[in-house]
C-alpha cells in the first residue's frame, strides 16, 4: 500500500506553531518588563552551565523559549513558521511538538557537553577569569555567566527534517537566490561546525544548533525505520 500526503485541510498556521509563536513572544516581552521589578527572567529560565550555582534542571526545557534580542526572536520565529508549518500539517500536532521539544533538549545537552569540555580543558585550573581591562571575577561567577537562550536548536532540527523530507524543494536564500533544501541543510551544518570550531567566543551556541540537528536526525531515522516518517 502506498502512502501519500494530501494537502486537503492544510492549515496556514497550525495549532502548535501558533502557540509556540505566542509563548515565545509573551516571554520575550516579559523579559523586557521584568527587570523593572528586579527579576532577570533570562537568568532564571536560560540554560546555565550545569556546574554553575544558578543551574536548575528545568532550564534544559525553558531556555528554548527565551531570546537575547528582537532579531534573535524574529528569525527563529520566522523559521518556525516557515518550516514548522509544513511539518506540523504532515505529522499532526502531537508528533510535531514531540519532535520540536526533543530537538531543543538535544541542543541543550550538546551545549552543556561542549561547555564541560571547555571547562575541563581551559578553565578548571584557574580561580579567576580576566574579562579585560583588569576586571577579574571569580570562576564561580564566570560559570554563572555561561548562559544559553533561544529556540535555534529546535529550529535547526526542523530545518533538517524539512531538508530530509523535501530534499529537492527550493528555498530562497535572502528571498532571491533559489537553492534546494538538501544543499541548504548541508551548507548550514558545515557552516555551524566550522564556525563552532573556529569562533568559539563569538557568543553563538553553534554546537547547540548541531545538537538540535543531530537529535532530529536520530528521531527521523527511527521514524523512517518504523515507517512513520510521513
Amino acid at each position: 500500500m502506498n502512502s501519500q500526503y494530501s494537502p486537503t485541510g492544510f492549515s496556514f498556521l497550525p495549532v502548535v506553531v501558533k502557540n509556540l509563536l505566542i509563548i515565545n513572544g509573551i516571554l520575550f516581552l516579559a523579559d523586557l518588563v521584568m527587570p523593572r521589578f528586579g527579576i532577570d527572567l533570562s537568568s532564571i529560565l536560560g540554560l546555565h552551565f550545569f556546574m554553575a550555582s544558578d543551574f536548575h534542571i528545568y532550564q534544559i526545557f525553558t531556555y528554548m523559549f527565551m531570546h537575547g534580542n528582537f532579531t534573535h526572536l524574529f528569525f527563529n520565529m520566522f523559521a518556525l513558521w516557515m518550516f514548522g508549518n509544513t511539518l506540523e500539517n504532515i505529522w499532526g500536532p502531537k508528533r510535531f511538538l514531540l519532535f520540536y521539544i526533543l530537538c531543543g533538549l538535544g541542543a541543550g545537552l550538546m551545549q552543556e557537553g561542549v561547555q564541560y569540555i571547555e571547562y575541563v580543558v581551559k578553565l578548571s585550573q584557574y580561580q579567576t577569569v580576566n574579562l579585560g581591562g583588569g576586571n577579574l571575577i571569580p570562576m564561580s561567577q564566570y560559570l554563572n555567566m555561561m548562559t544559553t537562550v533561544g529556540a535555534s536548536g529546535a529550529i535547526y532540527g526542523l530545518l533538517l527534517a524539512f531538508g530530509m523530507m523535501f530534499p529537492n524543494s527550493l528555498i530562497y536564500l535572502y528571498f532571491f537566490v533559489p537553492i534546494k533544501a538538501k544543499w541548504f541543510v548541508i551548507g548550514y551544518a558545515v557552516i555551524e561546525l566550522l564556525t563552532g570550531v573556529m569562533s568559539a567566543s563569538d557568543g553563538v551556541a553553534h554546537f547547540a544548533h548541531l545538537g538540535g540537528m543531530l537529535m532530529g536526525l536520530i528521531i527521523l531515522l527511527i521514524w523512517k525505520k518504523k515507517g512513520r516518517l510521513y
